[in-house]
């Protein structure tokens, strides 16, 4: 499913368009849940041997990608088509091996969301971390994602 046609869709039909994307799927990735406000999301991701290090364990740049469009989906369907949201920077600590199947939860509050849309009100651009950890199957931490937005309102020429 492209771009195109996921903008103005449900969180439903988005999960089954990222569960059926390969970009995710030959990486072992899938979206367990995507509430229905777009708020929260909860990733899987199973290590095997297609998606493993040469340890064994999860290849960084898979535990990478497994967060990779959340965020900026996550806000940009929640503030809605007048405002641009970008991926700026992102950062990762890698803190001890993925095996099994790692975890993640991205959350995208809509207070959060309200506090981007004022703060980028008369089209100021809006630089904000967020952190999202990700956990092994016992719940230990297996690497710290820091992403950064670029959010601020569209422009409009005249």
């Amino acid at each position: 499913m492209s771009r195109m046609e996921l903008n103005g869709q449900s969180a439903a039909v988005h999960r089954e368009g990222f569960n059926s994307w390969p970009t995710l799927t030959t990486q072992g990735i899938s979206v367990v849940e995507l509430a229905d406000d777009f708020t929260r999301a909860e990733l899987r991701m199973d290590v095997t041997e297609e998606n493993a290090n040469y340890m064994g364990t999860a290849f960084g740049g898979s535990l990478f990608s497994m967060l990779d469009p959340f965020l900026v989906i996550m806000t940009i369907n929640q503030l809605g088509p007048g405002y641009v949201v970008w991926d700026k920077a992102a950062e990762i600590d890698f803190v001890s091996p993925g095996v099994g199947s790692v975890y993640a939860t991205v959350e995208m509050p809509a207070a959060t969301v309200a506090e981007l849309r004022e703060a980028a009100a008369g089209g100021a651009k809006v630089l904000r971390w967020f952190e999202i950890p990700i956990t092994g199957e016992n719940g230990v931490l297996v690497a710290q994602v820091r992403r950064q937005l670029y959010v601020r309102e569209r422009r409009t020429d005249a």
